[in-house]
């Protein structure tokens, strides 16, 4: 009768039932334990190996420890999973705080929106603007233009009116072809001019408080762009229009459009020190001297 621990007669190395038992670790340390596997037809038992590791032979560290906890937060030590977790609540809160706002902004009038409107306009405007126009049931149909010139006093003292100058022309060119327009450029001379429409009647007459300070944000505007234009004197006074034209129908399509300008023009306005902090150098607005 072969001994307990003999291989069955007949059996080569690295065939036949393996047995189940710890492995001597490296320099001697613990032991690792190792599932065997049923040998195949090789003599060195390379078959029977691969067979058992797709088995779900099981091997642990070179230390004996079973594997550690994966990677993520879990992994870093403790300060930085405060500082993690911290981060992660700060970015959640700012993004909740975000769409409320946002949610305000666009939703009806309601108990929130008249007690802390001002609030939730200061977070809005002017990066995160919501303008619900595109869509039904009032889509913009109008291409709106918003024209400038200016009185002029030379060096000899003669007094000239210059041409109207294309404000927003201007901005449609510094937009075009840009895939990084400026929000300058796309939005400040627009709602300039939408703020001091809404805030003035159709003879140009404030109809209510913000309509002082609509007229001197657009005034501050229009000179700010005609400090790009070379003047050739001193602007003493401003004057502003609108240009008015509907947008034409397709031409799949039977409906009539009129596309004739229609002109706004607002009264000429005396240029002051306030229209532009510190005045304009060059020959163009000197009313601080």
């Amino acid at each position: 009768m072969p001994a307990p621990d003999a291989p069955a007669p007949g059996s080569a190395p690295g065939s036949g039932a393996a047995a189940t038992g710890p492995v001597p670790g490296p320099s001697g340390g613990r032991p690792r334990w190792a599932v065997g596997a049923l040998g195949g037809a090789g003599d060195d038992g390379t078959e029977g190996r691969g067979r058992g590791e797709r088995e779900g032979a099981l091997a642990v560290g070179a230390d004996g420890d079973p594997p550690g906890p994966g990677g993520g937060i879990a992994a870093l030590s403790l300060p930085y999973q405060i500082v993690a977790a911290v981060s992660l609540a700060v970015v959640g809160m700012f993004a909740c705080v975000h769409l409320a706002m946002a949610f305000l902004h666009v939703a009806p009038s309601n108990t929130l929106t008249k007690q802390h409107g001002e609030a939730v306009d200061d977070w809005v405007f002017p990066e995160f603007e919501q303008n619900w126009k595109l869509f039904a049931p009032n889509p913009l149909q109008q291409n709106i233009a918003v024209h400038a010139r200016a009185e002029v006093v030379g060096d000899d003292g003669r007094r000239r009116t210059t041409g109207w100058f294309d404000l927003s022309g201007d901005d449609g060119e510094a937009i075009r072809g840009n895939p990084l327009p400026s929000h300058v450029n796309q939005n400040e001379l627009r709602r300039g001019w939408d703020f001091f429409v809404n805030s003035h009647t159709n003879d140009n007459r404030p109809n209510g408080l913000r309509g002082q300070l609509s007229e001197r944000y657009i005034r501050r505007i229009a000179m700010l762009r005609l400090e790009g234009h070379q003047l050739g004197g001193r602007i003493e006074r401003i004057q502003l229009r609108s240009v008015t034209r509907g947008v034409e129908a397709p031409v799949w399509s039977d409906e009539k459009t009129d596309t004739r300008p229609y002109y706004r023009v607002l009264p000429w306005w005396t240029v002051t020190a306030a229209d532009l902090p510190g005045g304009v150098s060059g020959g163009r607005t000197e009313a601080d001297k």
